[in-house]
C-alpha cells in the first residue's frame, strides 16, 4: 500500500471509529468522509468500515468459503478504481462486499456507476434480502 494511501487509510479508521462510538452509521460515516477523500464509494465504504484489503479480501473468502481464487487485492483495487480505471464488478461481488462493509449494494455506486448495469442486474443490486 503507498503511504499516501496508507495515511488515509488511517486517518478514514481514527475518524470512522470516532463516529461510529457516536452513534453514526456506516452510511453516514462513508458520506462524510467523502467530504475530505475523493475516492469511489467502493472504497470509502472500505475505509469506514476500517478495513484494509487485506482484511476485506479474506472476509470474502470467508463469505464464499473459497481461497485466493474467489477475490485477490489486485482485483479489489481494480473495482475500487472502477470507472476511471480498472473493472466493474459484477452484482454477485457487490452484494457480498455489500454484506462486509454493513451496507446495501447501491450505495457502493454512483448513480452513474449503477446505470452501467443491465436493468436485471440493477434489480438485484437493489434487493434487500439476503
Amino acid at each position: 500500500m503507498s503511504g499516501t494511501g496508507y495515511q488515509t487509510l488511517l486517518d478514514c479508521r481514527r475518524r470512522s471509529r470516532y463516529l461510529r462510538q457516536h452513534g453514526f452509521t456506516i452510511d453516514q460515516i462513508a458520506t462524510i468522509l467523502a467530504l475530505d477523500h475523493p475516492a469511489t464509494p467502493l472504497r470509502l465504504y472500505r475505509h469506514a468500515a476500517g478495513l484494509t484489503a487485506t482484511q476485506t479480501v479474506d472476509a470474502f473468502h470467508r463469505l464464499t468459503q473459497t481461497a485466493g481464487a474467489g477475490l485477490r487485492e489486485s482485483r479489489l483495487y481494480d473495482y475500487e478504481n472502477w470507472p476511471t480505471t480498472g473493472r466493474r464488478p459484477a452484482p454477485y461481488t457487490l452484494r457480498l462486499l455489500a454484506r462486509i462493509y454493513g451496507t446495501q449494494p447501491p450505495n457502493l455506486l454512483t448513480p452513474a456507476m449503477l446505470a452501467t448495469y443491465a436493468p436485471r442486474d440493477q434489480y438485484a443490486l437493489r434487493r434487500t434480502d439476503g
